[in-house]
């Protein structure tokens, strides 16, 4: 059979969006694409944001392709799943354009995960893969195959669909075995696109950045994090597989990678194993795990930045986001500056919890800064479909959660983050095909 994998290329105007806006390796996809070579698909990885492909070269690439399924995902790459945009509008935009060809449409991402129905109903696909997708893909690929006119799903958990309109939800979201996952393979020609450093602030990138992840998964759940439908438990990868995979992107040049874990927790083993290795690397970690050994280690491995989850500057802050802290604020800051006595970058995160004065954020704030670790104004928080807060408030997600999401986040809120040149638009708005089509 033959597959295409369709990142698009993503833009967004009037979007909440908090992730990063240049392009980053679908690890999701390269996955995908192994497996289903290894089962003896013809498999086409059209990755339109790394590459800056206009919709027409798309189109035009998978005219020429002409697959028998086409998969698109919902959100630009594994690293931003928790934090997708909520609008559907540029996945749309790609599928609307590609409605002529004859193929079985299938969907992933966190939307898909979270509001199975409400995705397929504005996407128009015929599947939805609720939670990580990559060996989820072969199994619906090999249904292709069989010798009835019509697919067979009947037997494929974590997958949502409608026959005859009416909604089917097989399974519960899917959990990788991440032991099981190969080492990736880029081509060069999409390594030497790359030239993206993530979260990197020591230096100009000096060659090609990429990402990978040695975990998946975080053993905690605080409040504003929406993973619980997609990389919740946390697994490790094997740490062979991990140096496998690193040593053939350093052989293509690499000099920087950001690892995508939603936590990097201390590994001897691992980070022994790098020193030796002639790169720099990223990491988005808690700081009240790394003991002061840990952190000279991870300094000395080759780590250039740390994005540091903190939250709140109060305890009761971040008993309210159930961050669930094993130190002090105190702690946690002389924690923030012993780590940037051997890591050119670290920065502390804060969300706007709605529990700390803005005279205590300030003084935090001020002897962080003062000593180099960045620490940034509290950005607002949205209440992700999914995540803990959400259905603390509103209860398990429905079709209009992302709606009800962005109303509430909009309402709450005047000033947003740094990277919104303007006030963000409505759902409605910016999905405004939704009532049109």
């Amino acid at each position: 059979m033959k597959i295409a994998l369709v990142n698009p290329n993503w833009t967004f105007e009037g979007s909440i969006y908090f992730g990063c806006r240049e392009s980053h390796l679908p690890l999701e996809y390269g996955y995908a694409r192994t497996l289903l070579a290894r089962e003896g698909h013809d498999v086409l990885l059209l990755d339109a944001q790394l590459h800056e492909h206009q919709l027409s070269d798309v189109v035009g690439g998978l005219d020429a392709f002409d697959p028998d399924m086409l998969v698109v995902t919902t959100a630009p790459s594994y690293l931003f799943w928790r934090c997708a945009p909520p609008e559907l509008r540029i996945p749309h935009e790609l599928l609307a354009a590609t409605r002529h060809l004859d193929c079985l449409r299938v969907v992933v991402g966190p939307h898909a995960s979270t509001t199975p129905a409400a995705t397929l109903r504005k996407l128009g696909t015929d599947v939805a893969v609720m939670g990580e997708c990559e060996d989820v893909l072969p199994i619906l690929a090999a249904s292709l195959g069989s010798s009835s006119d019509r697919p067979r799903f009947e037997d494929i958990q974590s997958i949502a669909y409608a026959p005859a309109g009416q909604l089917r939800v097989q399974g519960t979201p899917h959990e990788t075995d991440m032991s099981a996952l190969p080492a990736l393979r880029w081509a060069a020609e999409d390594v030497a696109h790359h030239r993206h450093h993530h979260h990197r602030f020591d230096r100009q990138p000096d060659g090609p950045g990429a990402e990978m992840e040695v975990s998946r998964g975080c053993p905690y759940h605080c409040s504003f994090c929406a993973k619980e439908h997609f990389r919740n438990d946390y697994r490790k990868r094997p740490v062979p597989v991990i140096l496998d995979e690193l040593d053939g992107l350093l052989e293509l040049g690499v000099r920087y990678v950001y690892f995508i874990d939603e936590i990097f927790l201390p590994s001897r083993e691992l980070l022994e194993a790098f020193v030796a290795r002639p790169f720099a690397f990223g990491i988005q970690t808690r700081i009240d795990l790394w003991t002061p050994a840990n952190l000279e280690l991870l300094g000395r491995a080759g780590c250039v930045s740390i994005e540091a989850g903190v939250e709140s500057v109060s305890i009761e802050g971040r008993n309210l986001l159930d961050k669930g802290s094993r130190l002090t604020t105190e702690a946690i800051a002389d924690r923030l500056i012993l780590a940037r006595s051997h890591v050119p970058f670290v920065q502390a995160n804060l969300l706007e919890a709605g529990s700390d004065d803005a005279a205590s954020i300030a003084h935090w704030r001020d002897r962080l800064l003062a000593v180099g670790v960045w620490a940034n104004k509290p950005v607002p928080m949205f209440l992700y479909p999914g995540s803990p807060g959400y259905v603390k408030r509103w209860g398990a997600p429905d079709d209009l959660a992302w709606e009800r999401a962005m109303e509430d986040y909009l309402a709450r809120y005047q000033d947003f983050s740094d990277i919104q040149d303007a006030r963000p638009l409505s759902l409605p708005e910016l999905e405004s095909w939704c009532s049109a089509s």
